[in-house]
């Protein structure tokens, strides 16, 4: 029998392609056999496949649901009110440490990227000023091709998972899909280092997509008492070995993340609702609301603490993105008709945005498989091609004299920050181009949305806007931690800023107000996020009065975008491979029967009350199923009742019953159902 047992946990437990066994299989926990706390199996028993990581893994589900049997029942009846007060307690310490460890991670990640992109670009001012220009684009390149090479090296390596956003796949385990290797330790160190090389090496993406990763990680992390082979053994954490609390935990996660990329708490709780789960319940949205407050407290002391100047270059940087609180905001009805432009053409970008993606990302996948040398050189000659373009294309631009009547603006500014960078330009002139992209991305963002209308020539708005099409659609997808947020809101900025030029005489919305509108629809047209959206520009803006018109913006962005194709993240997930459901099924699966679905998948195989183990370990190894019914035929039934009744005691799942073999629960000698 012991042979038997060995034969199908040798076949249960899997190795990763790493050649590992999963770190369940190996955790000597042991759990009392009264408590409904058996972790689940790790193996990945189904049959669908997913390019994780650019590395083909096993998918199975998540068990979210509530087993009734009468194992549950007596568990749950018999925990005491301390027990229950210790999980509860628990679950609220936990989301407190998760935002607490994702503010000062997200606040490490900002000071990082601002010192050491601002001291490359220092350096690279200093020598374009004594017009040492051939010896500026090689530090240029070098620095940016270096910083790119430490993101993708660790991400190639040791991390595959660590790649791209990580929301699609967050989205998915939020929806019952196990994605693997996605929340290790491993994977979170290189998600940080990896984020800051990327955004500091001036590629078009963000830290806000890995940012939500971090934050999901922390969360997995904390919930199963640190990292699989050096977890904590505390009897409490105990409460969370299952996925509907683990699930519950990287919400808050996730919701965390968003707050401390666009320090936006309610935007951080509704993206999380609205984007990434689809269950959700009260408690829930209390404990994600209380995780984003500490994220936003922990954020609010560190910029404090830099704005007296001890945290080198930061400053006041990534506080608010779109600063237009100073700026009085007057629109008319008349004023909707540009508003409805906007809305249209955002609508339509992101749906063409989405479909050239696709395209690239299939064409990526082509090259990412050819192994880990051509993963390092696709992410290296796309930093190239970004650095030489940035470097080379505001000597395009012509110099523009500084507006005298702007009181109290420094012109040109060749220090920390501002939107009047010198670059070629003699003194008193300045590169409108050069502002726009050697810049950070955060102050790209900031200076194309200011309030100044003539501040940018027509040139250099559709270089800046063709540029960063061409790079939002080559960048994503290379091998290093990506955020799809920022390259779609310099898109969107590029372009509203012309529609704003071109419509100056027909309305009375500033210029950087349409930046910030033209980013929206962009965003609602790509992502297909409404209510979230529409709370993150207001928590970024800091403007309520945009209001209205924000609303109407992505109304329009998405319904346009929803009628050409799906949202970007639903195409991630399909290249992927991830078996995603979506929330409304196809019209021909209204039609289906049971009979239909049974004949396609194998019969329903059930277990008695008392089985021997060899049955039990003939089923788990001829069948790919997760649970069995347990059913007893010939009970003797109440009076009144048909003889030869067959009573159901509940559900069992095969993860439970390979720890159930695995730690030798067996009886001797056959009892009733009963005992």
């Amino acid at each position: 029998m012991e042979e038997e047992f060995s034969q199908v946990t040798a076949a249960k437990a899997t190795p990763n392609m790493e050649g590992e066994v999963d770190e369940e299989e190996r955790d000597p926990e042991i759990n009392p056999l009264n408590q409904s706390l058996l972790k689940r199996s790790r193996t990945l028993s189904s049959t669908p496949l997913a390019m994780v990581g650019a590395k083909v893994s096993y998918i199975e589900s998540l068990d979210y649901e509530i087993n009734e049997n009468d194992l549950f029942k007596h568990d749950w009846r018999s925990r005491s009110k301390v027990q229950l007060l210790q999980y509860v307690f628990l679950k609220w310490t936990l989301a407190f440490l998760d935002g607490l460890l994702t503010g000062l991670i997200a606040t490490l990640i900002n000071l990082a990227i601002e010192n050491i992109a601002g001291y490359k670009l220092l350096a690279v001012v200093h020598l374009i000023q004594k017009k040492r220009y051939l010896m500026g684009f090689i530090y240029f390149i070098g620095a940016n091709l270096f910083l790119t090479m430490v993101a993708a090296f660790m991400c190639v390596w040791f991390a595959p998972t660590a790649a791209g956003p990580g929301i699609p796949e967050i989205k998915a385990y939020l929806n019952g899909v196990d994605t693997p290797n996605m929340f290790g330790a491993t994977t979170l160190i290189v998600k940080i280092i990896g984020s800051i090389g990327a955004v500091s090496a001036g590629l078009d993406l963000g830290k806000e997509g890995p940012l939500v990763h971090i934050g999901a990680c922390f969360a997995s992390l904390l919930g199963q008492g640190g990292p699989s082979n050096y977890r904590l053994k505390w009897h409490w954490l105990c409460y969370f070995n299952n996925d509907r609390d683990r699930r519950d935990l990287i919400t808050c996660g996730a919701s965390a993340g968003v707050c401390a990329a666009f320090r936006a708490p309610v935007g951080g709780v509704l993206f999380a609702l609205e984007e990434v789960a689809t269950w959700w319940r009260s408690a829930l949205l209390w404990r994600t609301f209380f995780c984003t407050a500490v994220v936003v407290v922990v954020l609010r002391a560190f910029i404090q603490m830099c704005n007296s100047g001890e945290c080198g270059l930061f400053g006041t940087g990534g506080l608010i993105m779109f600063d237009v609180s100073n700026v009085i905001v007057r629109y008319h009805v008349m004023d909707i008709f540009p508003v409805v432009v906007i809305g249209i053409i955002g609508g339509f970008l992101g749906g063409l945005y989405n479909y050239v993606l696709y395209k690239v990302l299939r064409l990526y996948n082509l090259i990412n498989q050819k192994g880990r040398m051509h993963k390092l050189l696709l992410s290296l000659s796309v930093a190239l091609f970004t650095s030489v373009c940035q470097y080379g294309l505001p000597f395009l631009a012509t110099c523009k004299p500084c507006d005298s009547s702007l009181s109290g603006t420094e012109c040109p500014t060749n220090g920390r920050s501002g939107n009047f960078k010198q670059f070629n330009c003699p003194n008193g002139y300045y590169n409108d181009l050069a502002t726009l992209l050697l810049t950070t991305n955060d102050d790209a963002v900031r200076n194309i949305s200011s309030e100044t209308p003539k501040e940018y020539q027509i040139s250099s708005l559709l270089i800046f806007f063709a540029l960063y099409c061409i790079l939002g659609l080559f960048t994503f997808g290379i091998a290093v931690p990506s955020g799809l947020f920022l390259p779609i809101i310099l898109m969107g900025s590029g372009y509203g800023r012309l529609l704003g030029i071109a419509m100056g005489s027909y309305t009375n919305i500033d210029h950087g107000l349409f930046a910030v509108l033209g980013a929206a629809s962009l965003m609602a047209g790509s992502m297909r996020m409404t209510v979230s959206l529409c709370v993150i520009f207001l928590e970024l803006t800091n403007n309520l009065l945009l209001l209205p018109i924000t609303m109407i913006v992505l109304l329009i962005s998405k319904t346009v975008g929803d009628s050409l194709n799906p949202s970007i993240y639903e195409i991630i997930l399909h290249l992927k491979g991830l078996p995603f459901l979506d929330a409304h099924p196809e019209p021909w699966m209204c039609n289906l029967t049971v009979g239909e679905l049974a004949d396609a998948k194998p019969p329903i195989v059930s277990l008695c009350g008392v089985e021997k183990v060899s049955r039990i370990v003939d089923v788990l190894r001829n069948t790919t199923h997760n649970g069995f019914p347990v059913v007893d035929h010939g009970v003797v039934p109440p009076v009144g009742l048909p003889s030869g009744a067959t009573e159901l005691h509940g559900i069992i799942l095969g993860a439970h019953l390979l720890q159930a073999l695995k730690k030798k629960w067996f009886l001797r000698e056959k009892r009733r159902t009963e005992e």
